[in-house]
Formats: structure tokens, C-alpha cells, sequence
């Protein structure tokens, strides 16, 4: 494009008269000044040069190291420190007074308590209620969120409920089902309270907004692991444990989104409210809370889908559901076992996506838009829900009949046995997704993760400064540093290094995808229209259901983990890329047109250097949500800090599981320092 932009303009007429001679100028002035090389252009980048010296310092050392005896390598031993002992220690304290010590016995115990009991009471209402019941609560509900009318969307939703819970009874899961209905309605609930009060005040206060920020953007790096330990260690092993770190989890997308709807209220409406004479409660609650309810249900809807992830994740602390039948199909390899509970949690995760967005499409509905309104409504439903549950108990049905359920795990397991069989390897020129698995195993992972393990500590602590500071930010270089330091101080740095190695290679996939299908999205109303609900879908997906397919077709290992990794990363560094793209200034791309630049000219030269910021955040997201996955893995044979942490947790070594989750804690930090955008880059583009 750079040729067509210098390009001289000339007469388009010959007949035209040139008009007056120009006065001739000097020599100097009439050469074009000649554009700086490469070399130039670096120099003038000291955040470049930086960077490019600490890399080849990385290069030379790694090669001089493994040339000579390797000394330097691994990280010195009198620079870490045993923290598996003193909470070894701690652990057993806990165990021997957490029945005696205030702390438990007038504030933990009550929490945990409260937990349990509240639990319990919505599991004894569902079983109260039955399967029909149940599947009728759940129709209206979804009815009611639609619009309460014939129309289309609140029979969709309906419809989307009743086959939910017909398909889950069908599936011989209803059980473990309710058990987690009964978890997630607890943490929904306790998630959304904690999110609205925390919104508030950030809403409301500035400096509140400016001491949570910090606070839930590192809770957004934490993979979900991290939470499931230090709670593990107070509350011990059960539903305490899981309830307090399903809440932590899930209420900052609830307190971020009430909080941009509370400050984004039309400033019009507030200053009327207040020239009626309105007080500051008056304006909340009539004013402002009104008018941010599209950004409190967003947040409610996100809140809700980090509920049911964490729920299912925190089977192996104890909760139960149909977490643990995945994670006990998981850990003996059985696809077929691990199938229904999964579909069963698809379902669930569906239903309440589509629940949760069909109330937040209602608030554009006119008034009387062809919905049942009216107080009759709800004891309508209710008399109805009641009527079916009356029925299930005359009929003595109040547990899904046996003889409706359908077994598919064996059809299940011969189906995976075939893949493993015909397509896992001698597949004329494809090879097969065992051959795959091994090369990128082979050609990728392991030369990798080499790599890392044959560079001294230092070299990769300068480097991991020098990405800091390449972003511009000296703080973040001194956090990157330290964070990667701390891995090695805990005694983790090869297994650190082990699990670094995978990240890297899950992200890189990640975003040559995610980028490429980003762009086609962004230039084709078709690709886009096609990739829409593929990704809506995968983004409602828990993180534990990735992992099953994985293992049909790569049969678990570090491979299957990285593939998990990129599907489950991919829609986010998609969508992020898409809108990026869509938002750059249409006279921009005008006006490259009509200077003849190409398409492809107009995609490197102009969209894709004005979408920096969002393609900055897509690298960002898709870091963290990686880091996640491969963590995850650890179930599947990933390996590293993520099979220590599910060692931990499963063994009770609570030493093992912690350290290794605190390691994990500091490769997210480590690569979100690396890879984060500013604030206002934040601010600008799409979370």
C-alpha cells in the first residue's frame, strides 16, 4: 500500500493545460525524503531493543548451557523455600481445632453451616416436587422469562427447558442432576446478593470502584483451580468448600456489570429525578436501578455460568452432582460413563443461558406486547407446578422411573473404540489423531519445554522482565519477574517451566485460529452468521466437558490437553478479533480504497494496526483461559503443577496441592503482566 500512497498524481487529461511553470526549488527540497530503514526504525523503539537483546541473551545461554555441564540451569536450592511443611502444619491445626477455635466456632462454622443446611433445604424441595414437578417449575420459569405469551421466543424457551430435563431423566442422571440444580441455586443466589453489593459501591463510589478494580481483575486471572485449595484448607473437604469458592468465583462478572450500568445511567433521567426532589435513595432506586437492568441481567447471566463451571469443577472437593460422575469416568478413562452426566450438564448450562438472555431480550419488548401480565400469574404458575408435583406423588413417580432411562455408554465406548481403532493412526496420508497426538507431542511440547528447562533462571527472569517493560509498564516487568522468580523459590520451577511449555503451545494454536477465523468473521456476513452459534454454544460450556472428547480422540495426555485448551479458548480470541476488526473507522478503510489499496492491503495496513488494542486484549483472554485448561488437564494425563494439584486434592495433601496452586497462581500473573493491554485499551474494548 505504500507504493499507492507515494504514487505522484497526474494530469488525467493530456489535453488539459499544465498551467504556469513552477519556480524551480532547491535540490534538497525536491528529493523525497527517504523513509528509515529497519534498523532505524528499531533504534527508535527502546522497548524493542530491550526486548530483542534479552531474548538473544536467552539464545546464547541456553545454548552455552547445554554444550557445556549444564551448571546454572535449575534453579539454585538455597534460594527456595519449604512451604509444604508449615502448611502440613497448618493443615493438621486446622483439623485439630476446627471445633474448638473462636474463629470457627463464631464465624467460619456458621458460614459453613449455613451452607449445608440451606443446600439441603432446596434438594428436599426438589425431591418434594418430583421430576414432573421439577420439569414443570423449570417450563414455566423459562415460559415466564420468555414473555409469558404465545409468541415464539417464550415458547422456544420453554421448549429448551422441557427437553433439558426429559433428556437429563432419559439419561439416568436426574439424581446427581438435582444435587447440582440444588448447589447452583444456593451459589446463584448468594453470587448475585455478594456481585449487587459490591457493584453498588463501585458504582456509587469512585474510590470503591478504584480499591475493587485491582481485586477483580487478579480474581479474573486465577484459573478456577486456585480457588478450590485455600478453602479446602478452612472448611475442609464438602459443600462449605465449594459454596464459599463457587461465590468468590462467580460474583465479580455480577459487581462489574451492575457497576458500568449504574455509571452509565443517562445523566438526563438522574437530573430529572433530582429537580422532582428526589433523595439519593429515591434516584437509586427509581432511576438508576431501572435503568442499568440490561447490564445487571448480563452480569446475572455471567455470574450463572461461572456458578455451574465451578459446581461441576468442584466435584473433587466433595460436592457431588454430576461433577463427580465426571470425575470418576474421568479418572478410569471411560468416555461412555462420563458421557450422560456431561450431556447432562450441556443441558443445564443451555437451558439457563437461553432462560437468562430470553429476560434480558423481554426489556425491549413494548408495553402489553402480547404477554400474560397481571397478579394471577405467578399462584397460576405455582398452582401448576404444585398440581404436577400432587400428581407425581399419587402416582408414587416422585423419582425419574428406571424403566424410562436409556444406557448409552456402551454404544458410547464402542464408538470410541472404533476412532481409537480405524482413526487414531493409518489413516492414509492424515495419519490419524493418535499420530497427532504424538507429533505435536514429539515436534512441539517436548521441544519446548526442553528449551525452557535448558535456560539458566536468570536468563528467563530477564526475560520475563523485559516482556513486562516491552509493554510499556516498569511495574509490570518487576511483577513478571518476581512472579516467575516465586515459582522457582517454591521448589516448582521445572514442573513451572513443564507447564509453561504447554501453555505456550495451546496459545499459539489458539490465536492462529482464533485470529484467522477473527478475520474471516469480521470481512464475511456469512462466516459470521456461522461461527455465531457454534460459538455461542462453546461458550456455555463448563470446563470439565472439554476434556471428554478429548480423550476419544487423543486418548488423554498432554496433547489432549493443549487441543481442550484451544477449543476452549478459541470463541473469546474469535469474538474479540471480530469486533476489533468491525470497529475500525469506516473512513479509514475509505480512504485506503479509494487510493487503490488491496484487500489484503487494507487488512495489514489498516484494520489490523488500528485493532491493536483489541487484538492486544484477545492475546490477554486467550492466555488466561488456556492457563486454565492445561491446568485441568492435569486430569486427563496433562501432567506438571496441574496433576499436583488434583494429587493434592483428591490425596487430602493439602502441602502438595497448595504449592502447586500457588505456582499456578504465579504463571497467571506472569502472563497476564506479559500480555495485558492498559487500562484504557480495557476500557475501550469488549471483556
Amino acid at each position: 500500500m505504500s507504493a499507492v500512497l507515494d504514487k505522484p498524481t497526474e494530469p488525467t487529461d493530456p489535453t488539459e493545460p499544465a498551467g504556469p511553470a513552477a519556480p524551480a526549488a532547491p535540490h534538497a527540497a525536491a528529493t523525497p525524503a527517504k523513509a528509515p530503514g529497519p534498523l532505524a526504525r528499531m533504534g527508535a523503539n527502546p522497548h524493542l531493543v530491550l526486548l530483542l537483546l534479552a531474548a538473544l541473551t536467552v539464545v546464547v545461554s541456553a545454548v552455552v548451557t547445554s554444550a557445556g555441564s549444564g551448571g546454572g540451569v535449575r534453579w539454585p536450592h538455597e534460594l527456595t523455600y519449604d512451604l509444604r511443611t508449615p502448611l502440613d502444619d497448618f493443615n493438621r491445626w486446622l483439623v485439630d481445632n476446627r471445633t474448638t477455635s473462636p474463629v470457627f466456632l463464631y464465624g467460619l462454622l456458621h458460614i459453613s453451616n449455613w451452607a449445608e443446611s440451606s443446600v439441603d433445604g432446596v434438594q428436599s424441595a426438589l425431591e418434594a416436587l418430583g421430576f414432573l414437578g421439577v420439569t414443570v417449575a423449570a417450563v414455566a420459569l423459562a415460559w415466564y422469562a420468555g414473555g409469558a405469551g404465545p409468541r415464539r421466543r417464550a415458547l422456544r424457551t420453554a421448549a429448551t427447558a422441557l427437553v433439558t430435563f426429559a433428556v437429563i431423566g432419559l439419561l439416568g442422571v436426574w439424581e446427581p442432576a438435582m444435587e447440582t440444580l440444588a448447589l447452583m441455586v444456593v451459589c446463584v443466589a448468594a453470587s448475585a446478593l455478594v456481585g449487587l453489593l459490591l457493584g453498588l459501591a463501585a458504582g456509587l463510589s469512585p474510590r470503591a470502584q478504584r480499591l475493587l478494580n485491582p481485586v477483580f481483575d487478579t480474581m479474573q486471572v486465577l484459573p478456577a483451580f486456585s480457588y478450590l485449595l485455600p478453602f479446602v484448607l478452612i472448611f475442609d473437604i464438602g459443600i462449605p468448600s465449594a459454596f464459599v469458592a463457587t461465590v468468590i468465583y462467580a460474583a465479580p462478572p455480577m459487581a462489574r456489570l451492575t457497576a458500568l450500568g449504574l455509571r452509565g445511567a443517562d445523566p438526563a433521567a438522574l437530573e430529572a429525578a433530582a429537580s422532582l426532589g428526589a433523595s439519593g435513595w429515591q434516584r437509586l432506586r427509581t432511576a438508576r436501578l431501572p435503568l442499568a437492568r440490561r447490564q445487571m441481567l448480563l452480569g446475572l447471566n455471567q455470574t450463572i455460568m461461572m456458578c455451574l463451571s465451578m459446581v461441576v469443577l468442584a466435584s473433587l472437593i466433595g460436592s457431588g452432582g454430576l461433577g463427580e460422575e465426571i470425575y470418576r469416568a474421568l479418572s478410569v478413562v471411560d468416555v461412555g460413563m462420563a458421557l450422560p452426566a456431561g450431556i447432562a450438564v450441556v443441558l443445564l448450562a443451555v437451558w439457563l443461558d437461553r432462560t437468562t438472555a430470553a429476560a434480558g431480550e423481554r426489556l425491549d419488548d413494548a408495553p402489553g406486547g402480547g404477554g400474560l401480565r397481571g397478579r394471577l400469574l405467578w399462584p397460576l404458575l405455582a398452582a401448576l407446578t404444585a398440581g404436577a408435583a400432587a400428581l407425581g406423588a399419587a402416582l408414587g413417580r416422585q423419582e425419574w422411573p428406571e424403566g424410562w432411562t436409556v444406557a448409552i455408554d456402551g454404544p458410547v465406548n464402542t464408538v470410541v473404540n472404533w476412532i481409537e481403532d480405524h482413526l487414531g493412526s493409518g489413516v492414509p496420508v492424515l495419519g490419524g489423531t493418535l499420530t497427532w497426538a504424538e507429533g505435536f507431542a514429539t515436534y512441539v511440547i517436548n521441544p519446548l519445554r526442553d528449551a525452557l528447562q535448558a535456560t539458566p533462571w536468570w536468563a528467563l527472569l530477564l526475560l520475563a522482565a523485559a516482556l513486562g517493560y516491552a509493554a510499556g509498564r516498569r511495574r509490570a516487568a518487576l511483577t513478571a519477574a518476581l512472579a516467575l522468580g516465586a515459582t522457582g523459590a517454591l521448589g516448582l520451577w521445572t514442573r513451572s517451566l513443564d507447564t509453561l511449555s504447554q501453555v505456550i503451545a495451546a496459545l499459539a494454536v489458539t490465536l492462529l485460529l482464533g485470529f484467522a477465523l477473527g478475520v474471516l468473521a469480521a470481512r464475511s456476513g456469512w462466516v459470521e452468521r456461522l461461527l455465531r452459534p457454534v460459538l455461542d454454544t462453546m461458550q456455555t460450556l463448563p470446563q470439565f466437558i472439554y476434556l471428554i472428547p478429548m480423550i476419544a480422540l487423543f486418548s488423554g495426555g498432554r496433547t489432549a490437553g493443549v487441543a481442550a485448551a484451544v477449543i476452549y479458548a478459541l470463541p473469546a480470541v474469535v469474538r474479540i478479533t471480530a469486533q476489533g476488526l468491525r470497529e475500525v473507522e469506516p473512513a479509514a478503510l475509505e480512504a485506503a480504497r479509494s487510493l487503490g489499496a488491496s484487500t489484503g492491503q487494507q487488512l495489514r495496513q489498516v484494520q489490523l494496526p488500528l485493532a491493536r488494542p483489541a487484538l492486544l486484549l484477545a492475546v490477554n483472554q486467550g492466555v488466561v483461559l488456556v492457563l486454565s485448561m492445561v491446568v485441568i488437564a492435569g486430569m486427563i494425563g496433562g501432567g506438571a503443577l496441574g496433576f499436583d494439584v488434583v494429587k493434592g486434592l483428591a490425596k487430602g495433601d493439602l502441602g502438595l496441592g497448595m504449592t502447586a496452586g500457588l505456582a499456578i497462581v504465579c504463571l497467571g500473573v506472569l502472563l497476564d503482566r506479559t500480555t495485558q493491554p492498559g487500562a484504557g485499551v480495557r476500557e475501550r474494548s469488549p471483556r
